[in-house]
């Protein structure tokens, strides 16, 4: 079972209509359930999203950063990290 930090989950919470059309969670039992049952990962930098993405299939030759952190499935958090969820 993974465990999400509150930053995580807030920032998920706060961003999820970036990825869905209507809200998934509403509180922070049902984020972190919701992230639990997706499998979403937290890496530590842009490059770590970067080989994410490519080691999921995604071919990102070409995608600057800022087109990266733009993904709908790419949350940054405040602390620098990202939270990736492959919905």
């Amino acid at each position: 079972m993974a465990e999400y930090s509150e930053e995580c989950l807030n920032t998920f919470l706060d961003l999820q209509e970036k990825l869905f059309d209507s809200p998934v969670a509403e509180t922070l039992d049902e984020a972190e359930d919701f992230l639990e049952e997706c499998m979403a990962d937290v890496v530590d930098t842009i490059d770590d999203v970067r080989d994410y993405l490519e080691d999921m299939g995604m071919d990102t030759h070409g995608m600057t950063d800022e087109e990266l952190e733009n993904a709908s499935e790419i949350f940054p958090l405040p602390s620098g990290k990202y939270l990736i969820v492959s919905a």
